[in-house]
Parts: structure tokens; C-alpha cells; sequence
């Protein structure tokens, strides 16, 4: 259903609502004031037969129950529906008004109103008693009379509503595509613009309401061209870091195969090794910032002290190589975590502190608990890392002056992402000595 569909329908209800609820409140009204007004009516006829028999104008000694001539205001229909008749105190017809029943109107005895069946029509009655003369004056009209009037008010204003109800619901509609006009311009305006124009909407005079949306879709804009920037840069640096060891590959090989003394055909297989290492760990640490990226954050009950053990095995051949012994301290800590982006950002911390540390040299691994949930701190014994490069560390393929050879610039930017997804945070302090320190702190 349509945004313009729905307001209409929404609004012709509302309107249809209050409508209705004026209907009911004028016929309430209206039945109300009708009855005031008929009631005050039999009350003036009645009081003025009953002076009209006291001054002697209306003559009921003779007895005879013959129609009276009962004065009624004349010019509408409803002013000769009043019947009179006149009884005397001992119960005897003494007359009535032409078309009144000749069944006694009231049985009550009481001046005042009452309602009676009478020939299976309900009346309304007022009673009244002359004393003097003995008689007792009875005015009264039947209650279909008064329902007809109520009926007759509400049809003159029902009448004109069936013919506003249909015009007010074509200005509903009329005034809502206006209103939604700007909506239509903005989509008309996001249809014609090509998929790859992600420049800001032009700005200009706009409703209130369509601002936030447009500053919405700006936002959104400029964060797909970042992400767009960033997709671009991260496959040229791929395809840059891939293409130097594969040319070295190439290289090497064709040394290897024209070489004739044994020196130079083991110095390239060594060399060829050496970039099928690189190439190798640049390709895992791609699909493993590609994984980290898109791993559902599915949380589980997960031994720290298992996977940092886990990580320590997976490295070991790896720190041997470059002679670095790895040394873990810290109680058993068991988190909620995600265990796959803990265990990633682990291994790439571990993994450039061994390669930052010398040859002989320790990487301390040390977890306890801190007042923002579980730290791990990893700490090596290499050169550390400048101040002034500590802001651009964690981005993709970075590499500071004087950073190892081989290295990618994925390491950090990887540990980053998963402690992001993590709802972590990762620190790096200020070196007490010598060597890095790398902190993640993980929440519980």
C-alpha cells in the first residue's frame, strides 16, 4: 500500500470518525432540546385551556364530550398534532380537541408529565387541575411525532454531508498528493541519477520533513563512496603486494633453472621460498580479514587460556624459526565471546610481535582480569612503534619507515576489526622498556 493510500485512508477515517461522533452528539442534542421545547408546549396549552375554562370561554357545563376548539399556533405541521381532552375529577369526558383519542390520555391522578399507552401509541402527557371547576385538563402528543421532528433535523443535516463527504475526501486526496509532491521530486530524483553518481543531493528550500531524509541519504552516500574508496584501495594494494612476490617467483626461477653452479640455484631456491612464504602469509591474512569482516557474531562460552594455547601451537614453528621463545602467564579465564575473532586477533598480534622480537629474544603474553572486562597484553622486544605512526598503524597494507621486510600491513588492521566486533578495544601503551606492547581488552 502506497504512503499517499495510506494517509488518505487514515485521514478519511479520522474525518469520518469526527463526523460520525457530531452526528451522534447533534442528534443527542437535538433529541434533548425538542423534548424541552414540546415539553414547555404541552405545559403552555394546558395551563391555557385550563384559564380558558376559568374565564368561561371554553363552556364544558353542558356535559357534551364533543370536540373542543383547542387554540394551537398555526404554520408548521407539528403545531396541530397536540391533543386536549377535559375531565371532570369524578372521571366523566367532558370534551376533547378534534383528533384526540377517546381513551382517557393519563390514568395519573398528579399534575405533571407522564407517557401512556394509549390505542397502542405512546403519548406524552401533561396533566393539570382546575380545582375550582372540578376538571382536570389533559395535553398531550404522541412521541412518534417528536421522533419524526428529531428525524427531519437530522436529515437536513445528513443530507448535505452525503454530498461535503464526497468532496471532502477528493480534497483529502488532492491535498495529500500535494503534500507528497517533495517525496515524489526527492524519488524521481534518486530514480534518474546514475548508479554511480553518489554525490550529495543538491540543497534547497525542502520541507521540514524531508530535510532529516536527505541529510539521511547524503550520510549514506558518502559512507558507500568510502567504502567504495576503500574496496578500491584494498584490491589495488592486493594486487600490488601479490604482484611483487610473484615476480620474484618468476625471477628466481628462471635463475634457478639457467644457473649452473650450485651456490646460486640454492640462494634462489631460498629466495623462492621466501616469497612463497610472503605470498602465502598475505593470502591467508587477506581471506582473514575478509572473514573477520563478515563473520556472524555468533557469541559462546570460551576459554581464553584454551586459545591463547591454541594460538602458541599454531606459532611455535614459526617463533623457533626466528629463535623467540613465547611466555604465558595468567589465571584461567573463561568469557562469552566469539571465539573465531578472538583467536584472529590474537594470532596477528603474536604473530608481528614474534617477527618484531630479535633472535633470542621474548614475547610475554600475559591475561587478567581488568575493570573493563579481560585484558591480553602481548609484549616483545623489538623496536616499538614510533609515536607519530601510532594513528596510521591499523590501517590496511600500512607499513612505517623502517618496518621489517615481508611484512603486509594487515596484521594490526585485522586485530582491529575483530576487537571492533568484539565491542572490545585494543591499546597500545606507551613502551616501560624496550620492545611493543599490544592490549585487547575484551568486555564481559
Amino acid at each position: 500500500m502506497s504512503l499517499k493510500v495510506r494517509l488518505f485512508l487514515l485521514l478519511s477515517a479520522a474525518t469520518g470518525l469526527v463526523w460520525l461522533s457530531a452526528v451522534l452528539w447533534i442528534d443527542h442534542s437535538t433529541r434533548g432540546e425538542v423534548e424541552k421545547v414540546l415539553d414547555a408546549r404541552l405545559r403552555e396549552a394546558a395551563t391555557m385551556v385550563s384559564s380558558l375554562i376559568s374565564d368561561r370561554r371554553i363552556d364544558v357545563t353542558a356535559g357534551s364530550p364533543g370536540p373542543l376548539s383547542l387554540p394551537t399556533p398555526d404554520g408548521t405541521r407539528y403545531s396541530r398534532q397536540l391533543s386536549c381532552q377535559i375531565w371532570s375529577l369524578e372521571g366523566g369526558l367532558l370534551g376533547r380537541s378534534e383528533g384526540a383519542p377517546s381513551a382517557r390520555l393519563t390514568s395519573s391522578t398528579q399534575t405533571g408529565f407522564s407517557q401512556t399507552m394509549v390505542d397502542g401509541e405512546l403519548w406524552r402527557v401533561y396533566a393539570t387541575v382546575n380545582p375550582e371547576l372540578g376538571v382536570r385538563v389533559m395535553v398531550g402528543d404522541a412521541v412518534e411525532v417528536r421522533d419524526r421532528l428529531v428525524r427531519d433535523v437530522m436529515t437536513g443535516f445528513a443530507v448535505p454531508a452525503a454530498v461535503v463527504l464526497p468532496l471532502l475526501a477528493a480534497l483529502i486526496w488532492l491535498s495529500v498528493g500535494r503534500g507528497l509532491k517533495p517525496l515524489d521530486r526527492l524519488a524521481q530524483g534518486l530514480r534518474a541519477r546514475n548508479p554511480q553518481d553518489l554525490s550529495p543531493l543538491p540543497v534547497g528550500p525542502a520541507p521540514r520533513e524531508i530535510r532529516p531524509v536527505r541529510r539521511a541519504l547524503n550520510r549514506l552516500f558518502a559512507e558507500v563512496e568510502a567504502v567504495r574508496a576503500t574496496e578500491r584501495d584494498f584490491v589495488a594494494f592486493a594486487a600490488h603486494e601479490l604482484k611483487t612476490p610473484m615476480a620474484g617467483l618468476r625471477m628466481q626461477a628462471q635463475i634457478a633453472r639457467i644457473a649452473e653452479d650450485e651456490d646460486t640455484r640454492r640462494h634462489a631456491l631460498q629466495t623462492i621460498e621466501h616469497s612463497v612464504d610472503r605470498t602465502d602469509r598475505l593470502v591467508r591474512q587477506l581471506l582473514e580479514l575478509a572473514a573477520v569482516e563478515r563473520h556472524a557474531d555468533t557469541s559462546a562460552p570460551a576459554d581464553l587460556n584454551a586459545l591463547i594455547t591454541d594460538v602458541v601451537r599454531d606459532l611455535g614453528a614459526i617463533a623457533a624459526r626466528h629463535g623467540v621463545q613465547i611466555n604465558v602467564t595468567g589465571d584461567g579465564v573463561t568469557i562469552r565471546t566469539v571465539p573465531y575473532l578472538v583467536h584472529a586477533a590474537l594470532r596477528n598480534v603474536l604473530e608481528n610481535a614474534i617477527a618484531a622480537s630479535p633472535e633470542g629474544g621474548t614475547v610475554r603474553i600475559c591475561l587478567e582480569r581488568c575493570a573493563d572486562g579481560v585484558s591480553i597484553s602481548v609484549q616483545d622486544q623489538g623496536p616499538g612503534i614510533a609515536p607519530a605512526q601510532l594513528g596510521r598503524i591499523t590501517e590496511r597494507f600500512y607499513r612505517p619507515p623502517g618496518a621489517r621486510q615481508g611484512g603486509s600491513g594487515l596484521g594490526l588492521a585485522i586485530v582491529a576489526s575483530a576487537v571492533e566486533r568484539l565491542g572490545g578495544r585494543m591499546d597500545l601503551p606507551p613502551p616501560a622498556g624496550a620492545g611493543q606492547t599490544v592490549r585487547l581488552v575484551l568486555s564481559t
